[in-house]
Order: C-alpha cells, then structure tokens, then sequence
C-alpha cells in the first residue's frame, strides 16, 4: 500500500499547481517540463516513486476517485479494470509479507491506514442526479470522514481476509482432508488478523460445504471427509476487527466442467452488488454436465444480510429472487451480498451433522440448573460473544463433554443451532459473496480482491 499524505500536503500541492496554471507566458515545454516535476514531487512525497497514489480531501486516494467518476452507473469497464488490477499489484499490499502469510496486516502498514475497497456511485433513476451528487457534496464527504476509523477497521478485516483467501487458493488440493483446509485457514487468518480476544479474530467458523450442500458445514473432530477433484467447495469465512466483520465467500473448483456455474453465480453476485437483479443474470445460464444440460436456479429460501458489530445476521434480508421482501438499505448500513446457485431444486433445508452454533443476540436472561451448561455458557461468552462459532472451536477453547450442555443451551433458546442447508443430494451448488459499506457519498465493496 502507497503510503498516504496528510491533507495540509494535498491542499499545498493544489496551491502550488494553480499557481502555476495561471502563468501564461510558458511555452509547451516548459509545461511538460514543469508537469514532470510536480508529478515526481507527488510520488516523492508519498514516500516511493513507485507506489504513490495522492489523498484528496475525503482521505481516499485519487487513483480510486478518477476510477469511481468514470464509472457509468457503477459497472467499470475494460480499462478500469486492468489498471486497478495492475496498481493492486504494484500498490504493495502484501509488501514484506511471507509465503505462506505470517505477519499481521496491522504490521505491514505502519501508518495503520488501511486499502480502500472497490468504490462504486450509487445508481438511482436515469435522470436523477442525486446519487451521483453524493459522491462531490461536501456535506456527504464530511460525513464520511466521521466514519474514518469505522470504515479503517472493517477495512483491516478484509485485507485479512483477502491475503488468508488468495493463500488457500494456491494452498488447497484434491486429496486433503477437510479439517486439513479448515484449520490451515483458520491458523492463517488468526495470525493476519493478530487474534486478540473479543477485539480482533475470526467472525464464524469456516464453512467448507461442498456439492448439494450450500452453506453452514464444517467439519467436528473426527470427520475424515477428503476434498476430491470433482468437488465444487464453497469456502465462506468471516475475520473481524471490534465486531466489525467481513463475510465474504468464493467458490472452489478443480474441474473445469463446473466454469458455468461458477460465472454465473459470480455474475449473479456482482449484479446484486450494483443493481437488484439477481435472479435474471442467474437464470440467464445453463450448465451441462455428463451429456446432460440443467438449468442454474438461485436458491430462494437463501439471502444476503444485513450486518452489525458482533451480530452477522442483524435483522434485515437481500433477497436474490423476485417477490421477497422489500428491504429498505440506509446510509452507513454494512451488507453481505451472497447468491446461491444450484443445478438442484434451487431449495435448502436442514441436513447432517450440525457444526454450526451461535448465541441468541436478543435472548434475556435465562436461569440455568446444570453446573456444565453455566460452564459452557461461560466459555461461549468468553471466547465467542454472540459471534458464531462450532464445535471444533469449542474443543480448542478447552471445552470438554458439553454436548449435553450444549443440548441444554439450545434448548432453552440462549444459544440457536445452525445445521448444514442442503438441496436434493447429485446436484452441485456455487456461492459468491462481498461485504459491502453504504457510505454517504458511495458504495464500497470492501472485501473486493484481484481474485473476485
């Protein structure tokens, strides 16, 4: 990552240009010659020749401004996107980082400001300027600048995120066992996040489902399931900095057969990211599979989310079908945008062996009889909060014969079990998901990566 200037430089190299604009007795070369030293002076400023990207006043990067102004209704286009993925890669963001990923994100940046997501205008009617107007008011902008450490620590979350995901892509091969991927990620993620309590960690555990199982699976102790050639994984994991969290998901493939359902969900998400039409851009695939060609349904009884601090699911659904309920979005409102596609029913229910457990975020006080279930619940609230965890978290906690605890717990409403969501067994299912933050001037899809 560039390093950043303050707004005092920025304001003094705006002054110094006009200045300099307003002299009209300069012939071309010294023009030119005069926009190369201001242009060195900037990089030099920034620290390196190399990585400087100039702030402007709202504290975001110009590179990223120019990219945002010349988005048309908030679809990039083929120039943008190969010059964001080519400063991604020379910006330094995994700068002085090992292979595999060891040092905290936090270390890699000294100035503790940390790389802005994809920015996106929010998109109205076609003749309604208010949304693009958001993005040069100066009153959205000072609202904006209030967020700053909001926006900075969810920010640290997804490069987190980012830098664990693209490990386990290299990483991951058929042949592996499931608890194998799980804990090499979880491991990575808790070292680049610098774990520490209830302030920074993991935000759930990761789901690893796999074929017509959706979402919601990962393994207990002792389950010997191994990752095959023909799988199709979704790998959905959460990393949180004071229970702002990250809920980004990809999905997984070793056999190229599977490329169309895959683009489509991964179309599907990112039109649902920019405008609500999900379900189209889903429906517009087909897949064929040994000889034989199925249609790619959205799962309907599946939804994004609305998201606050330590509570994943805080209240209100993005429907990714036709006819679900109107969700009204607000300003400052964080949103996991997911879709879920199948060659199956297009249908989810409760299947297998639960893993999956979190505390009721609402749930009142409740007297409890068994002295394991008080100590359980103890555990829970020391280690978890009300964020989700599962049973091979509970045993690395130290935990010990609390199924019956468990039992008790949920029972009684203080903790809700999440089991595996499945479709009809033989079909294959894909998931995509981002974070995104409705800040007063834009969108930012801040989990957004070079890898999706």
């Amino acid at each position: 990552m560039a390093a950043l200037k303050t707004e005092v430089e920025v304001d003094d190299e705006k002054d110094e240009i006009a200045e300099e604009e307003t002299l009209e007795d300069v012939n071309d070369d010294n023009v030119s010659g005069k926009k190369k030293k201001r242009k060195k002076k900037k990089k030099k400023a920034a620290g390196t020749e190399n990585d400087s990207e100039a702030v402007n006043e709202n504290g975001n990067t110009n590179e990223v401004n120019e990219e945002a102004e010349c988005k048309e209704d908030g679809v990039e286009n083929d120039a943008d996107k190969k010059k964001k993925k080519k400063n991604r890669k020379k910006g330094g963001k995994t700068a002085g980082q090992t292979d595999p990923p060891s040092i905290p994100i936090a270390d890699l940046f000294p100035s503790q400001v940390f790389p802005e997501g994809e920015i996106m205008q929010y998109v109205t009617g076609k003749d309604d300027r208010t949304a693009k107007d958001r993005f040069t008011s100066e009153e959205k902008r000072a609202l904006d600048r209030m967020q700053h450490d909001t926006y900075n620590e969810v920010r640290l979350a997804a490069e987190a995120h980012r830098q664990t995901r693209q490990h386990m892509q290299r990483w991951i091969k058929p042949g592996m066992t499931m608890i194998q991927i799980c804990e090499e990620l979880e491991n990575t993620a808790r070292k680049l996040i610098k774990e520490n309590g209830l302030q920074a960690g993991l935000a759930f555990p990761t789901g690893c489902s796999r074929n017509h199982c959706a979402a919601h699976y990962t393994p207990n102790a002792g389950d010997s399931t191994v990752l095959e050639y023909d799988d199709v994984t979704k790998i959905d994991f959460g990393t949180h900095i004071n229970g702002r969290i990250i809920d980004c998901a990809f999905t997984l493939t070793f056999n190229p057969k599977y490329d169309k359902l895959v683009e489509a969900v991964r179309d599907a998400t990112n039109t649902g990211i920019r405008v609500a039409a999900i379900q189209e851009v889903m429906e517009s695939y087909e897949i064929e599979l040994d000889g034989k060609t199925y249609p790619i349904k959205s799962i309907r009884n599946l939804n994004g989310h609305s998201i606050s601090p330590y509570r994943i699911h805080s209240g209100k659904t993005v429907p990714i079908v036709k006819g679900g309920e109107a969700t009204v979005m607000e300003e400052n409102e964080f949103y996991a945008i997911e879709t879920f596609g199948s060659t199956g029913r297009g249908v989810v229910h409760d299947d297998m062996d639960c893993s999956h457990y979190m505390k009721n975020f609402d749930m009142p006080y409740v007297p409890l009889r068994l002295n394991s279930s008080k100590s359980l619940l103890n555990t829970i609230n020391k280690n978890f909060g009300t964020l989700a965890f599962c049973k091979r978290w509970l045993d690395r906690a130290g935990a010990t014969k609390y199924q019956m605890a468990l039992k008790d717990l949920c029972d009684k409403g203080i903790v809700d079990a999440y089991p595996p969501l499945c479709d009809v067994k033989g079909c294959y299912t894909a998931q995509f998901e981002h974070t995104i933050i409705l800040r007063p001037t834009c969108k930012e899809v801040v989990s957004r990566g070079d890898d999706y």
